[in-house]
């Protein structure tokens, strides 16, 4: 009997590999098929025929359409979310450096991931299902919010930032980082498109201009 058949039943391992890798092998292609049908367009079956399995066997894992689609976030969205807090909650540098890596950190995660089609879904689909709109403030926007409203009220209690209104803050970051995956999404197919997306330059700037608005300046 092979040693690398802890089982004793021939196949065992793969099949247990398989098992422990069908949830993101579903999650995957829900994605695809979201971005390509559109949340209100897309049929379990054709998530599960793009899976290689059951319509019955994809229903053992998500009892229904929104329940995937609230995965495939969750699988796209959280964990990015979750490492740019705790850079957040580590950092003992000035405010300023840290937006712009906590930018830099959302893009390199979400915005230049195959996550970053969950933006499309959500600008043309989520709005139109109040319980997927709720889902969504609730597990994304609140935290980010929260994130983000952390980090700039940091940069003001320190001196770093004069005192503005923090939530039209968080909102002008939050434009700019959904402007920059939506862009990004929305032309990456163009051919000489004669206004390139440059995320570095682009972040950058953005950073350098609200930072230049934020500073306290000496009389």
């Amino acid at each position: 009997m092979s040693s690398s058949d802890p089982s004793g039943v021939p196949g065992a391992p793969t099949r247990q590999r398989r098992k422990a890798e069908r949830p993101q092998e579903l999650l995957d292609a829900a994605l695809t098929v979201f971005v390509e049908k559109g949340l209100r367009a897309t049929r379990m079956e054709d998530v599960a025929k793009l899976a290689g399995v059951s319509k019955g066997t994809l229903y053992l894992y998500y009892s229904s359409k929104e329940e995937l689609f609230k995965a495939v976030v969750r699988g796209a969205l959280l964990p990015a979310l979750a490492e740019v807090k705790d850079i957040a909650e580590r950092w003992q540098g000035a405010t300023g450096d840290l937006l712009l890596l906590l930018l830099r950190t959302w893009w390199q995660r979400m915005g230049a991931a195959p996550g970053s089609d969950v933006f499309k879904l959500v600008v043309t689909d989520v709005g139109n299902v109040p319980e997927l709109a709720q889902f969504y403030l609730e597990e994304v926007m609140l935290p980010t919010y929260a994130l983000l409203g952390g980090t700039l009220q940091r940069g003001m209690d320190r001196g770093e930032f004069r005192v503005v209104d923090i939530t039209t803050l968080v909102q002008s970051l939050m434009a700019s980082a959904q402007f920059l995956a939506l862009y990004t999404h929305c032309t990456r197919h163009i051919v000489d498109n004669p206004f390139p997306m440059q995320p570095e330059v682009f972040m950058r700037t953005h950073m350098d201009l609200l930072l230049h608005g934020l500073e306290i300046r000496q009389p």
